[in-house]
């Protein structure tokens, strides 16, 4: 008996527990944990019983759902001979439980005997397994609600690392739990043959969010919904202009409701790089408000596309994952977003990873925003930074797939990867071609899970921070000598969602 307790212990199943149960939580409540422990009986009499049960329940179920111990002792049990394709009857759980040395701990052989005399038939084993994981799940709720209460009454803890340690532990639990049940074959081929059949409808229409560049839609068919796009470059390579452009072309060409995060940029300053692209007028003279009467007319009068553009910028310094993901469902649900830029991924953090690696930080990173790319069923946009090797590497400095910094976690989460390579840029007259390389920029597309690879060369244009398809030939939009000034009502007519946006949220 004490030797297959101390093997018990060894096993991992007598460790002295750290945080309160729900039980103890409720203790001077005098409320009870919700538990369904005669479902646990039967669901692991069943799983003994019948041979093909397991399988029915074995991705709803974790030790750790059973309100018993016993129970998730004898679980355990199962799922390891489960893991090795070994059977699962009364015998077989009994000699596993004995060599874990827990046999006599969850009450030896006659309990086991038991658990299966509750049992006639597994036909409703999953229906069963499913309200013992609703029942798991409020006793995590539980915990939870108690933990932020009892540390929301404590003077020293920082309001928003409260915030971020709630919406962490929430999204924990609905991470590891609410798990989606397969589709049939017949819908999913029902849902593809109307796709293919809308995309016939639609003629030249692209299935996805235009980039408003001509080849780059033709390759990718525009933006997809649930994928992850990476756009990454070397510093001044253009990054942000090209992803202000991308936005601007969506929202103002095609009338996409777009979300744009800067975790660079204030959003004043991104609208003006928007303003300057779209009017022709430089930075430096829309900084300096030093205009010619003509350009005071340009300004008022080509700006008005952007006015009524459904573009909401937040530049919200270092936001966490769980901010981001947060502000997204908010904007999905109140103005529909088609499209998430993020400026950019090295910027963010995930705060619910204490302790880890800036490498894994990132692959958090990375990963949870392929799951929002998913959730909102839009397509994610995430600008990124290159590593140096690109500098040092001799002959060409085209930027390859390594290149990205943390590249093994951001290269695997992406469904595509794009590098914005400009030869001008490394003093190179001359592209791969032969071909004049002046004012050029090449938009490389080195991953696509849903579609072939492939160059892009787009006209840059440094000045004004745009990016044109080469057949276009843009003027520098100068126009008649006016003399009109914006009118009194300009600032108030431009609005852009500012950081303020958590203001909104905290009042929610």
């Amino acid at each position: 008996m004490n030797n297959d307790n101390t093997n018990y212990r060894k096993a991992g199943f007598g460790r002295t527990r750290t945080v309160n149960t729900p039980s103890e939580l409720l203790a001077n409540q005098g409320r009870i944990p919700p538990q369904a422990v005669d479902l646990e009986e039967v669901v692991l009499g069943a799983l003994m019983l019948e041979k093909n049960a397991v399988n029915a329940v074995i991705d709803l179920l974790t030790p750790e759902v059973f309100y018993k111990d016993a129970h998730q002792i004898i679980f355990s049990a199962i799922k390891d001979l489960f893991g090795k394709s070994e059977p699962i009857d009364i015998l077989t759980v009994t000699n596993q439980l004995k060599s874990m040395g827990a046999l006599d701990v969850i009450g030896g052989p006659y309990y086991i005997s038991q658990l299966t005399n509750r049992v006639v038939s597994s036909a409703n084993i999953e229906y069963h397994a499913r309200i013992i994981l609703q029942k798991y799940i409020q006793r995590q709720l539980i915990v939870v609600s108690s933990e932020i209460i009892k540390d929301a009454y404590e003077d020293t803890t920082d309001v928003f690392d409260l915030l971020d340690k709630a919406e962490n532990r929430l999204f924990q639990i609905s991470e590891n739990n609410l798990k989606r049940s397969h589709d049939q074959m017949p819908d999913l081929v029902s849902m593809a043959i109307a796709d293919i059949e809308k995309a016939r409808d639609n003629g030249a229409t692209l299935r996805g969010v235009p980039s408003g560049y001509t080849e780059l839609d033709r390759i990718t068919q525009g933006w997809q919904k649930s994928d992850l796009i990476i756009l990454a470059a070397r510093p001044s390579m253009g990054k942000t202009a090209f992803a202000l452009n991308l936005a601007r072309n969506a929202a103002v060409d095609f009338n996409k409701p777009i979300a744009f995060f800067s975790l660079e940029m204030s959003s004043v300053q991104l609208v003006t790089r928007l303003i300057s692209t779209e009017t022709s007028l430089t930075a430096d003279k829309l900084r300096t408000g030093n205009l010619a009467e003509y350009e005071w007319q340009q300004l008022n009068t080509m700006v008005s596309p952007l006015v009524n553009a459904k573009i909401f910028i937040d530049d919200t310094a270092q936001l966490s994952i769980f901010d981001l993901r947060a502000k997204c469902r908010r904007l999905k649900q109140q103005h529909d977003i088609q499209m998430i830029f993020i400026d950019y991924l090295q910027l963010m953090t995930a705060k619910g990873d204490k302790g880890g690696t800036r490498e894994q930080e990132i692959s958090t990173i990375s990963r949870s925003l392929k799951s929002l790319a998913k959730e909102l069923n839009v397509p994610v946009l995430a600008l990124s930074q290159l590593s140096r090797s690109v500098e040092t590497r001799p002959g060409s400095k085209k930027p390859i797939l390594s290149d990205l910094r943390e590249s093994g976690a951001i290269e695997q989460d992406a469904d595509m990867v794009l590098f914005i390579y400009r030869p001008e840029y490394y003093g190179l007259t001359e592209d791969e071609g032969g071909e004049s390389a002046k004012g050029k920029a090449v938009i490389s597309i080195a991953k696509h899970r849903n579609g072939k690879l492939g160059d892009v060369t787009l006209k840059f244009v440094g000045q004004y921070a745009r990016f044109e398809d080469i057949a276009d030939n843009y003027t520098s939009g100068a126009t008649e000598n006016i003399n009109i000034m914006p009118n009194s009502n300009f600032e108030q007519q431009f609005k852009v969602m500012p950081s303020k946006m958590n203001d909104d949220f905290m009042g929610a």
